[in-house]
């Protein structure tokens, strides 16, 4: 599979330039409204003084890592904000590659393609750990490929693309390999308010050196354009603690600080949007798995039914998950699904559908009749 270049935009380009009417379910853009707080901090912050339109503190603006702290139980010095998820998690990696003495990351397979072409782009080598049939990952599989040339072992959870969800067993499974190993678990919990099961656990329940949690608000807050994203590293004063100022310089040189008005809008709504947001999102996004697997039921496909996030991985008769399939699937059905072969090869003859769109019963259908 080539990891060099993202194939997101490939499919999602192929259905914009079809000839027909096509339900784009290739993107993990929201279409639900933001908490209204980020709106008003917006409007807020357009009235602030001339100093409040400089560089924000490189690690991000003082009260959101605070609040982000505060969220995670753990000391603000251990809080970098970053832009976007992808960020924190490529600083995350680029440390374990730094900090331990292995050269290897361990990935699950499926897997986020931007985590495969990021240990690409690093040089690092790569093993890829097939999940079960559950598209869970099971921590024996990961032991057993984890081995003193291990730097880095990524999880994901709620996971995309398999919407596997892993609870405090699991976690502290994964956490104990990166330890046994001298390496350290990267855990990408951007999903972690689109949880089903009740299951879900960061790894930061486990108090470990080895471990840095990332997030962002991209999806929980529906806000993917302001790219406000963080990771929250080991203890300062602990054996790998030189890990969080190694993220925060590399973080200044490139980037210097982030957007200071998305942070400020975010942490107005992080102070002043209560559960029922969530929850609503929780719920519609439930709803819509729930008639989209009665669809794939009637279409004759195989899938698991996901956990948590937004994302269904489904395999149709006779119908491999290739781009090929998947452009064929843009002009012969007017639906645009992600093939399962960009994610590696445990899931190559599936394709991911994400539901991040009012348009899923009109994908249901076509896909019904499609291959019904």
């Amino acid at each position: 599979m080539d990891y060099e270049t993202p194939q997101f935009y490939r499919v999602m380009q192929y259905a914009a330039r079809a000839d027909r009417d096509v339900v784009e379910m290739v993107s993990g853009s929201p279409d639900w409204d933001p908490p209204e707080a980020v709106r008003d901090g917006l409007s807020a912050y357009a009235e602030a003084d001339a100093d409040e339109f400089q560089y924000a503190p490189s690690r991000g603006l003082r009260g959101l890592r605070a609040a982000i702290a505060a969220r995670h139980g753990v000391d603000e010095a251990r809080v970098v904000v970053t832009n976007g998820a992808g960020e924190a998690n490529h600083l995350a990696m680029t440390g374990g590659l730094e900090r331990f003495d292995g050269g290897e990351i361990l990935l699950p397979d499926p897997v986020y393609p931007y985590y495969a072409g990021r240990a690409n782009f690093l040089g690092a080598e790569t093993t890829f750990v097939p999940v079960e049939s559950d598209g869970r990952l099971d921590p024996a599989a990961v032991r057993a490929a984890a081995s003193s040339e291990t730097a880095v072992v990524v999880a994901n959870s709620p996971n995309n693309p398999t919407g596997a969800v892993y609870g405090e067993d699991a976690m502290a499974a994964f956490v104990a390999v990166a330890e046994e190993n001298d390496a350290l678990l990267v855990s990408d919990e951007v999903y972690s308010q689109f949880d089903y099961s009740g299951r879900f656990s960061s790894a930061l329940a486990v108090e470990s050196p080895n471990v840095v949690a990332t997030n962002a608000f991209s999806k929980s807050m529906a806000v993917t354009g302001f790219r406000v994203g963080y990771a929250v590293f080991p203890p300062t004063d602990g054996p790998t603690g030189d890990l969080v100022e190694r993220a925060t310089t590399r973080h200044m040189l490139t980037n210097v600080s982030g957007s200071r008005p998305a942070q400020y809008a975010v942490q107005q709504a992080m102070e002043r949007t209560d559960t029922a947001y969530y929850e609503a999102a929780r719920e519609r996004l439930q709803q819509r798995i729930g008639r989209f697997c009665e669809a794939l039921d009637e279409a004759g496909a195989t899938y698991t039914r996901p956990d948590g996030g937004f994302y269904v991985l489904a395999r149709f008769p006779d119908f491999p998950g290739s781009f090929e399939n998947a452009e064929r699937l843009v002009d012969e059905a007017g639906v645009a699904g992600m093939p399962g072969a960009a994610f590696g090869e445990a899931r190559a003859d599936d394709l991911r559908f994400s539901l991040t769109t009012p348009r899923v019963e009109t994908a249901a259908e076509r896909l019904v009749e499609y291959f019904g």
